[in-house]
């Protein structure tokens, strides 16, 4: 994973201290009508509200200028919705230009689908696997990459579980591990982590740590494979650059030594604004760190792209010598 290097000019590092303070304690409101940034980003929002689409979202109109009101709010939501389901028209999602590693072949899943038993995945993190800033829950990336595997693989029973929870890093993940991931039994566990240990200035080793002993008690359990998430780059992240430098890098090798695979968010995402000059606001929301509809699309859709990559090595009958099998750069 390369060195972090200056990435911005000094707008980026207007995002509001508040709303980074805000990230750290998950809210219980919900973020239903949350509109996403296109190309305009959406106004600062509470951090991490639990996730809730518009039809469980109940608006109590006791009059007809409230109905009208109420009607008005609905069709925004849906708008964002329709808007979103085109979203690559405008802006295309590319993997990166410089040949950025993917995150490595993934030996159980891709078996089970090539013998067309059921798949289980879970996305295992905190707001950026919840969805905070998307226009609708349908737009998070668990949901997105969903759509993409089944449209993919038609015929195929697969189930990806969100378990993504506003505000938490390793030490909260760690304590819902056995029952939110292992116990699901899952065949993939994708797991986002280590973005609020940057934002709470907490050492990145102690979360390196902490992601090592989960990675072991998830291949104890079953051996499902693993892809590991770094932080995202964005403003607030950028902001504390010597950390989210540190963090990236520890993450890396944590992934190396245990043999599983590593989706190098950060460097894709830099990616989208160096080498193809794509506005920060145009994937990142006004609060400078999460995702807007486009940017969870994209992760998502590169996501699946490796998960079906490694399908295809299966079919194939490549030879992958064991000791890398599930660390494979593509």
């Amino acid at each position: 994973m390369s060195s972090l290097r200056p990435f911005c000019p000094m707008s980026w590092l207007a995002a509001p201290a508040a709303a980074v303070l805000l990230l750290l304690t998950p809210a219980s409101q919900s973020h239903a009508q949350t509109q996403a940034a296109q190309a305009t980003p959406a106004p600062v929002q509470p951090a991490d509200p639990a996730a809730a689409s518009p039809s469980q979202t109940t608006v109590a109109a006791t009059s007809p200028e409230q109905r009208g009101i109420a009607a008005r709010a609905i069709d925004k939501v849906k708008q964002a919705a329709k808007s979103a389901s085109d979203i690559f028209n405008r802006v295309p999602c590319l993997p990166p230009k410089g040949g950025s590693k993917a995150m490595g072949s993934l030996p159980h899943v891709a078996g089970k689908l090539v013998a067309g038993q059921p798949v289980v995945i879970v996305a295992f993190g905190s707001s950026s696997t919840q969805g905070f800033g998307a226009s609708s829950p349908e737009f998070n990336y668990p949901n997105r990459l969903a759509a993409q595997l089944r449209r993919h693989y038609p015929i195929a029973d697969i189930t990806v579980v969100n378990a993504g929870v506003g505000g938490e890093d390793a030490p909260e993940m760690m304590r819902r591990l056995q029952t939110q991931v292992i116990d699901v039994h899952p065949d993939l566990v994708i797991w986002q982590v280590g973005t609020n240990a940057v934002l709470r200035n907490l050492d990145p080793g102690d979360t390196a740590k902490l992601v090592e002993d989960g990675i072991s008690r998830i291949q104890a359990a079953g051996g499902a494979d693993i892809v590991l998430v770094d932080p995202q780059y964005s403003p607030a992240v950028n902001q504390r650059k010597e950390s989210a430098g540190k963090m990236v890098k520890l993450l890396g090798k944590v992934a190396e030594l245990r043999h599983v695979g590593i989706f190098p968010r950060f460097e894709v995402m830099r990616d989208w604004h160096e080498n193809q000059s794509i506005p920060v606001e145009s994937f990142v929301i006004a609060d400078g760190l999460h995702m807007n509809d486009w940017g969870y699309a994209c992760f998502a859709q590169l996501l699946g792209d490796d998960i079906i990559r490694s399908v295809g090595q299966i079919k194939l009958g490549v030879n992958v010598p064991a000791d890398v099998r599930t660390y494979r750069p593509m």
